[in-house]
C-alpha cells in the first residue's frame, strides 16, 4: 500500500506559522523550531505553501523564481535544514508548485514582453488587439478583465488571476520542459511530493473561453508524471476546483499515472447561493453535505483516492463556518474531525485547525488579502451596503485562515517578537497550543487520537462507505465495512439534542473515540459524535 493512504498531512502557511527572527513574518527556521510539536501531533508530511522568490502580490502564489527561497522566509540552506530535520522525525515535505502562471517579475515574462520575437514570448498567452478592446470578455478570478494590454507589443496577455500573474502557455513544449526541470530540482532536494496549484487550468483555451479541463489537460499531467515524479512513491495532489467524479478518477486512478489524488471543492461550495460567487452566502443544508460526501466516497471507491479536508489557506475556519465557535467550540470542532477522519482518503489538517482556531472580524483597513480588498471595492461601487459586504468578508475572507498561529497566551500569541504582518485573533489567550497540549481533553489531543486510530485500523483505509439515516435533519451517520469489521460514525451536526435508532450500534460496540462521555444511549447532546467498531461474524 502507498504510504500516503495511511498518512495525515499538515498544511503550513509559512507567513503565519512561526517567526524566528522577529520581523513579523513566519519563516522556514520558525517551522523547523516547531517540528517536535508536529511530531507529537502525529502527522506524516507537511504541505508547505509557496516559499519561493515572489513579489507577494498573491502571497507567494506569484512566483518570480522557482529555484530560490524568498528572503522573507530564509535561505536555501534553511530549506535544506527543514527537509533534513523533518526527515529525522519521519515527516516529509510537500512543496506547493504554481505551474499555471508566474509572477510578472519572472525573467521569462520580463523577456517575453520585450519583443514578439523573444524566445520567451511564446512562454505566455498573447493575442493581438487594440487598447480598450480585449480579445474577449473573459473575467479574471480576482476581478476585472482576464486580459492586460502591453502598448509596446500592441498585444494583450492572458491571466486567470491578478494581472501580475500572467498565464503560462502549456502548448509550448519548451515551457513544459522547463517546468519539469523545476520539479526535478526539488525532487533532488529530497522532498516527499507536490501540491499543484489550480492544475486543472493549465490546458486553457482562452479563444474558446475555456479555462478549466481543457482537452489536453490529462495528456499534460500524464506527461508531467512520466518526466518527473512518476514511480518515485511520492505524494502528489492537484488543486482542481472544476473536478467531477469522472475527472477525479482520471487524475487519481493509479493506472492513469497522473496524481495520487486531487482536491475537489464540491462540499465546500454548498453554503453559497447557486450559480453565485462565494461571497453570496446561503445556509448549509445537512442533506446536501450528505449527498456530496456519499457521492465522492462511493464514486472513487476502488477507482481513485479522496483528499479529506475542511480548511485550507483559502477557506474560512471550519469551526466558525459549520460548527459553533462560541459555547460549543471544542465539542463541535471534535465532531467535525470525527466526521472527516472516518472517511476513506488522506486527511489534511490546516494549521490551527487542531487547536480549534476561529475566524476573525477586522475593519476593512486591516485586511491584507488581495481578493478580499478587490471584492470590497467592487461591491461598494455596485451599491451593496457596507454591512452586507462586511458580513460576506467576515464569513469568507481568506485572511480568516491566515491570522498567525496561536502558540501561547504570551505577547503576539508566541508567534513573533516583532509586529505581526496580520493581526492576531484576540481569542489567543484562551485558544493556543500551550493550553491545548496541557489539557488531555483538548481538540489537539482529539486530533492526535484520530491520527493514531487511522494508522492502527485498516478499515479506515479499505472499508466501503455506506450512508445511514439519509433523511435525518440533524445526524450525519455512516458505516464503513471491511471483511469482518464494521466502523460506525455518528455525528450530531447541530446545536440541539438528537436521537438515533438503537439498532445502529450493533452487538458489543467497541468505542474508538467520542467527544463526550459515551453511554450507549441513543440520545445525542448538541454536536456529540463518536466512532465504534463492531466485529462481524466470519
Amino acid at each position: 500500500m502507498e504510504w500516503w493512504k495511511k498518512a495525515v498531512i499538515y498544511q503550513i502557511y509559512p507567513k503565519s506559522f512561526m517567526d524566528s527572527d522577529g520581523d513579523g513574518f513566519g519563516d522556514l527556521n520558525g517551522i523547523t523550531s516547531k517540528l517536535d510539536y508536529l511530531e507529537e501531533l502525529g502527522i506524516d508530511a507537511i504541505w508547505l505553501c509557496p516559499v519561493y522568490l515572489s513579489p507577494q502580490v498573491d502571497n507567494g502564489y506569484d512566483i518570480s523564481d522557482y529555484l530560490q527561497i524568498d528572503p522573507m522566509f530564509g535561505t536555501m540552506e534553511d530549506m535544506d535544514l527543514l527537509i533534513s530535520e523533518a526527515k529525522k522525525r519521519n515527516i516529509r515535505i510537500i512543496m506547493d508548485l504554481v505551474l499555471n502562471h508566474t509572477s510578472d517579475h519572472h525573467p521569462w515574462f520580463r523577456q517575453a514582453i520585450q519583443s514578439p520575437d523573444s524566445e520567451f514570448h511564446d512562454f505566455y498567452v498573447f493575442r493581438d488587439g487594440n487598447p480598450g478592446s480585449p480579445p474577449n470578455d473573459m473575467r479574471a478570478c480576482f476581478g476585472g478583465s482576464a486580459w492586460t494590454y502591453v502598448p509596446s507589443l500592441k498585444q494583450y496577455y492572458f491571466h486567470q488571476f491578478a494581472e501580475q500573474q500572467p498565464d503560462l502557455n502549456w502548448d509550448n513544449i519548451e515551457v513544459r520542459k522547463q517546468l519539469y526541470e523545476i520539479i526535478n530540482f526539488w525532487i533532488s532536494k529530497g522532498v516527499g511530493g507536490f501540491r499543484f496549484d489550480v492544475i486543472d487550468q493549465i490546458a486553457k483555451e482562452p479563444d474558446l473561453e475555456i479555462t478549466a479541463n481543457g482537452p489536453l489537460l490529462h495528456a499534460y499531467t500524464r506527461e508531467m508524471n512520466q518526466n518527473t515524479f512518476g514511480g518515485r512513491n511520492m505524494i502528489t495532489v492537484g488543486e482542481t476546483w472544476s473536478a467531477d467524479i469522472q475527472s477525479a478518477r482520471e487524475f487519481s486512478d493509479p493506472r492513469g499515472k497522473e496524481f495520487s489524488m486531487v482536491f475537489q471543492f464540491e462540499h465546500i461550495q454548498l453554503d453559497q447561493q447557486k450559480g453565485k460567487e462565494k461571497w453570496d452566502l446561503a445556509p448549509l443544508f445537512l442533506s446536501d453535505l450528505k449527498d456530496v460526501i456519499n457521492k465522492w466516497q462511493t464514486g472513487l471507491y476502488n477507482h481513485g483516492w479522496n483528499s479529506l479536508f475542511w480548511n485550507n489557506h483559502d477557506l474560512p475556519r471550519i469551526v466558525s463556518r459549520w460548527g459553533n465557535d462560541q459555547e460549543y467550540r471544542e465539542v463541535s470542532a471534535k465532531m467535525l474531525a470525527t466526521l472527516l477522519y472516518g472517511l476513506q482518503g488522506t486527511p489534511y489538517i490546516y494549521q490551527g485547525e487542531e487547536l480549534g482556531m476561529t475566524n476573525i472580524k477586522l475593519p476593512i483597513s486591516e485586511y491584507k488579502d488581495l481578493e478580499t480588498l478587490n471584492l470590497y471595492h467592487d461591491r461598494i461601487a455596485k451599491g451593496y451596503s457596507e454591512a452586507e459586504v462586511m458580513q460576506s468578508i467576515y464569513a469568507r475572507s481568506r485572511d480568516n485562515a491566515r491570522t498567525p498561529m496561536q502558540w501561547s497566551d504570551s505577547s503576539n500569541a508566541g508567534f513573533s517578537k516583532g509586529n505581526p504582518w496580520l493581526k492576531i485573533n484576540p481569542n489567543y489567550r484562551e485558544i493556543n497550543a500551550e493550553h491545548e497540549l496541557s489539557d488531555p481533553n483538548s481538540v489537539f489531543h482529539y486530533y492526535q487520537k484520530l491520527i493514531k486510530l487511522r494508522r492502527q485500523y485498516d478499515i479506515f483505509t479499505e472499508g466501503k462507505f455506506h450512508l445511514l439515516l439519509e433523511n435525518h435533519p440533524q445526524i450525519f451517520a455512516y458505516e464503513r465495512t471491511c471483511k469482518t469489521e464494521r466502523l460506525l460514525v455518528i455525528c450530531n451536526f447541530s446545536n440541539k439534542p438528537a436521537e438515533f435508532p438503537n439498532n445502529l450500534l450493533g452487538d458489543s460496540p467497541e468505542l474508538l473515540i467520542s467527544n463526550l462521555p459515551f453511554t450507549r444511549s441513543t440520545h445525542l447532546e448538541p454536536y456529540q459524535s463518536f466512532m465504534v467498531l463492531n466485529h462481524l461474524p466470519k
